[in-house]
């Protein structure tokens, strides 16, 4: 059988995300993990696992590149909530996060800040195949000012809770910023997240205020650039928007008061606009459930990054896929693409935003695309997400590195080491 490591993937209808054509009748040949080819019509080798999708629109596993997979904040619980958590008591949970966010067909996902590197861990167990989840790329602490977004010290009583310094990401100077930035990388981050502004979950902070200078962010882009990472910048406020562009930024996490001026920054810079309307639709839906400062930031926020990324759209400036994940419930991530096709995106665009641009954003060459050489991550659904979108909350078919995690809408269950 001298193909029994192989498998061929029938395709009804496949979206290979390196054109924006749809192909008909196709087979994606695996081995090893990997693609081996892309053929035309019903391919046969001998020996070969034959996995029929002939029914179906098959695509790249898709990429969420804004997601908090060791929490998630149910019921109004806010960000100060995670330091009442025992550590081991998160990464438990993160677990079954992780699952649940490859079972909804998300192959790879960029986690945007964790605290006690348990982020790091949960990506390091996912690779050893010790539990399913998508491949994950992490951030470890957000950087942050002291008081700022990302400081969960806040709200409690003074000298109860150590001072936080470099090591949980709290930076106030150039130079925190540089020092901070090679702790992450040292303990396992494979990029930066910064705080550029206020946030809605945090309690002591507006949402729209500049928080971190321009000297010191550009001082922790300088750093992880220097170190091979990418920078993520959360940023709600037009100034600190761009501000942190001016910084060199790779991406803009939210972008909730962003105007003109700021989207030809955009455009001038390269930088890609990671929207998160999904987590603005939850917690304007659910507004009432929080602190009144978190309550008030809240009302009338996903309307507001919905608008802002339907201008952006319009005026060319790239766009990665992500959702905030965390903020509202894992696995429910797709949803992200009706929201991204309400305000006006091509679903076709929204479905590159996922995969091919997303890809782009990380530097990650071996995914977001299906043609030979890059990991085996396809997914399926049953119908045309070109014509009904919404489909895409119903992925029937998950497949990461060429191992089958879920066929014919239920999960395939695999040994872990």
């Amino acid at each position: 059988m001298q193909n029994q490591n192989v498998k061929i993937v029938y395709a009804g209808q496949l979206i290979d995300a390196v054109s924006d054509q749809v192909q008909t009748n196709v087979s994606v040949i695996v081995e090893n993990g990997r693609i081996r080819e892309v053929r035309n019509g019903k391919a046969t080798l001998p020996g070969a696992e034959i996995i029929d999708l002939s029914e179906s629109t098959v695509m790249p596993g898709f990429i969420d590149c804004h997601t908090h997979t060791t929490f998630q904040l149910d019921k109004g619980r806010a960000l100060t909530d995670l330091y009442l958590t025992r550590n081991a008591a998160l990464a438990i949970e993160a677990t079954n996060y992780v699952r649940r966010t490859l079972l909804a067909g998300f192959t790879t996902v960029r986690d945007v800040g964790s605290a006690n590197f348990i982020d790091v861990s949960i990506r390091d167990a996912i690779n050893a195949g010790r539990i399913p989840g998508p491949r994950m790329y992490v951030a470890a602490h957000i950087l942050t000012i002291t008081g700022g977004h990302g400081d969960f010290s806040c709200g409690f009583r003074d000298h109860l809770i150590e001072e936080p310094g470099i090591c949980n990401g709290v930076i106030n100077s150039p130079g925190d910023g540089v020092r901070a930035v090679r702790y992450m990388i040292k303990y396992g981050a494979d990029h930066i997240k910064l705080a550029a502004t206020g946030g809605v979950l945090s309690l002591n902070d507006s949402q729209a205020g500049e928080q971190l200078t321009i000297g010191e962010m550009k001082a922790v882009v300088e750093t992880a650039h220097m170190l091979e990472r990418k920078v993520a910048a959360h940023a709600h406020g037009n100034e600190g928007i761009k501000n942190a562009l001016r910084a060199g930024v790779d991406s803009i996490e939210h972008g909730t008061y962003l105007d003109d001026e700021t989207i030809e920054l955009f455009n001038e810079t390269g930088a890609y606009l990671v929207p998160t309307i999904s987590a603005g639709k939850w917690v304007e839906a659910n507004a009432k459930d929080y602190p009144p400062s978190i309550a008030e930031k809240a009302a009338g926020l996903g309307t507001l990054i919905q608008e802002a990324f339907a201008r952006a759209y319009r005026q060319k400036v790239k766009i990665a896929f992500g959702t905030d994940a965390g903020v509202y419930p894992h696995g429910n991530n797709a949803g992200e693409f009706q929201y991204m096709v309400e305000a006006g995106m091509a679903p076709m665009d929204a479905i590159m935003a996922a995969t091919r641009n997303a890809a782009d954003l990380l530097g990650v060459s071996t995914i977001g695309t299906i043609q030979p050489g890059r990991f085996a991550d396809l997914v399926a659904i049953e119908g045309d997400p070109l014509a009904d979108i919404k489909l895409l909350r119903n992925i029937s078919f998950v497949m990461k590195g060429g191992q089958i995690y879920k066929r014919d809408g239920v999960m395939n269950v695999e040994p872990y080491k």
